[in-house]
């Protein structure tokens, strides 16, 4: 119930390059961050393969909160999985670029929103992704953000969580400062704030009478990130 084994591997680097390309700027001069970003997560975590594995099987439409760039859609794509897709963030820019990319691959049955999920979530029943967000966000905020999230679930549907945990190994070490450095280097807008509990979830899941796993999803990287995926 606890424990579960995931795809551990990320994407081949000509996977992860493919999909890359959908991010190379039209201009010199717009730079190539998206796309080195892009083509590098993608061939070194584990994190879209062991996603697409948990929501492979499954019909509901997916809602992506904190998308990002929306590289989740591209990974489901690449992997056969056509849910309907819906990615929303509260950074207008990468909403913006996540638009473009998907427009110059054709991603079907894709769309993504500016939203900012400290004032609002979207209405949405099916299926719900919060990847590598709960640590940004106060205790307060995450709590508001799971019960959204379940409160969302249909049957049959699933909320897949990538975070950190609060357990005091090494890897929550490293994966702190981690999470520090691209808040200086301004990747991200907000810098880490509490990485959740493991026992805290189980009991939140418990009580919504949902199935729930937990599965290390670090692979080859030092940080000590899992999947949570809890079931309707």
């Amino acid at each position: 119930m606890n424990h579960a084994h995931a795809a551990t591997r990320p994407l081949s680097s000509g996977q992860a390059r493919m999909i890359a390309q959908a991010f190379l700027p039209d201009r010199i001069r717009d730079g190539y961050w998206d796309y080195w970003y892009s083509r590098t997560k993608l061939g070194s975590d584990p994190l879209y393969p062991g996603v697409c594995e948990a929501l492979r099987g499954t019909t509901a439409p997916l809602l992506d909160l904190g998308c990002g760039l929306g590289l989740l859609a591209h990974a489901l794509r690449g992997h056969g999985i056509g849910l309907p897709y819906r990615g929303v963030d509260n950074d207008a820019g990468k909403i913006a670029r996540a638009r473009l990319a998907s427009t110059r691959v054709g991603l079907q049955d894709a769309g993504f929103d500016v939203v900012d999920l400290a004032r609002e979530y979207p209405a949405h029943r099916g299926s719900v992704t919060l990847l590598d967000v709960l640590q940004f966000v106060p205790p307060d905020a995450q709590s508001r953000a799971l019960d959204a999230a379940i409160a969302m679930l249909v049957p049959g549907a699933k909320l897949v969580i990538r975070t950190g945990l609060a357990d005091g190994s090494g890897r929550a070490h490293v994966t702190r400062a981690v999470d520090v450095f691209s808040r200086v280097l301004g990747w991200m807008n907000a810098g880490p704030s509490r990485y959740p509990d493991a026992d805290a979830l189980r009991a939140r899941f418990e009580a919504a009478g949902l199935r729930y796993e937990f599965t290390p999803l670090y692979g080859r990287t030092p940080f000590n990130n899992w999947r949570v995926v809890a079931t309707k």
